[in-house]
């Protein structure tokens, strides 16, 4: 028999589901957690969506997972945090969380003394995330955001959690996979504290879109077999496509955006991908591609501030 794991205020037994809350201190905040406990031993794996609380299709697919998991068929344990950001969410906010300013997903391994963002940081990964043997946050294009999926690996860690990162990221199916480094981001720490992890992206622009949730729960579906959590055979992934340089372009104005590519687009070196104008449409700056590649993800929204990205490249 498995003990019981409690995380939070979730508490789970062999062959049990518990659901309960992390509760952040001194924040008033709290974040929904399950516990899926199998019946034989097996790894944990720590699933996460909700990061960016505007990021829908990730988050749906957490608590798809969630409902689709059977204890009794698991080896092993799977928490879910199916939406981490929880007052991002309510305030349907861009990037940041409304207690702060702050972008969560930069302020990793966070602090139970800093600010709101800083504290809930640490609650994750001091409650959640540390003592997995695996570790998914579901991301996608945020409101503002149209993307070509991708999944995310960190490449600094110790060699033997990179390499086992890349092969889930490899699992998970989509496409095209960059190994890149994303400072302050959940992913990242996880891989920091050896714990292999992997950020994918699908969907965006506020979109309850059917196919990008399905391509996350194929991926979570495909790491869970590869770990041997769940029964079965992964998928065998598609050719993925390695990208070695995730470029972004930021602006240096406040103004409006007009880009002239989509994502997906082919671009080379120096070619115009756009361009920043004022409030009386007079160009401010014209965006240029740093190097050639495929157009990853891209802002739809035509406000920008400086320091706003723009779009990136996947080179």
């Amino acid at each position: 028999m498995n003990a019981n794991l409690v995380v939070g205020t979730a508490s789970a037994g062999s062959g049990e589901k518990g659901f309960g809350a992390l509760e952040v201190p001194g924040t008033g905040v709290s974040m929904p957690v399950a516990v899926i406990q199998g019946r034989t031993p097996g790894p944990r794996v720590c699933i996460t969506a909700g990061v960016h609380g505007a990021e829908y299709v990730g988050i749906e697919a957490a608590i798809r997972t969630i409902g689709g998991l059977d204890p009794l068929v698991l080896s092993g344990t799977v928490i879910v945090v199916p939406v981490v950001n929880t007052p991002a969410f309510a305030a349907r906010s861009i990037y940041v969380c409304p207690l702060d300013g702050r972008n969560l997903n930069r302020v990793f391994p966070g602090s139970p003394e800093g600010t709101p963002s800083e504290r809930m940081a640490h609650t994750l990964l001091a409650s959640a995330i540390s003592g997995a043997d695996a570790y998914i946050d579901l991301h996608g294009g945020d409101l503002n955001e149209a993307l070509l999926p991708f999944t995310i690996y960190f490449g600094g860690a110790d060699p033997e959690v990179v390499a086992r990162s890349c092969a889930m990221a490899e699992a998970f199916g989509i496409s095209h996979i960059i190994e890149g480094s994303v400072a302050g981001s959940a992913f990242e720490a996880a891989s920091v504290a050896g714990i292999p992890a992997i950020l994918p992206e699908a969907g965006g622009q506020g979109i309850l879109d059917e196919s990008m949730v399905a391509i996350h729960l194929r991926g979570i579906t495909n790491v869970l077999c590869m770990l041997g959590i769940t029964p079965g055979v992964a998928e065998p992934p598609a050719r993925p496509v390695h990208v070695k340089r995730f470029l972004w372009l930021r602006s240096d104005h406040a103004g409006l955006f007009y880009p002239r590519v989509a994502v997906g687009d082919r671009v080379v070196e120096g070619e115009v991908l756009g361009e920043v104008r004022d409030w009386f449409g007079l160009r401010l700056a014209l965006v240029n591609s740093p190097g050639d590649g495929s157009v990853l993800f891209l802002v739809t929204t035509p406000a920008t501030n400086p320091g706003d990205p723009l779009l990136a490249i996947g080179a």
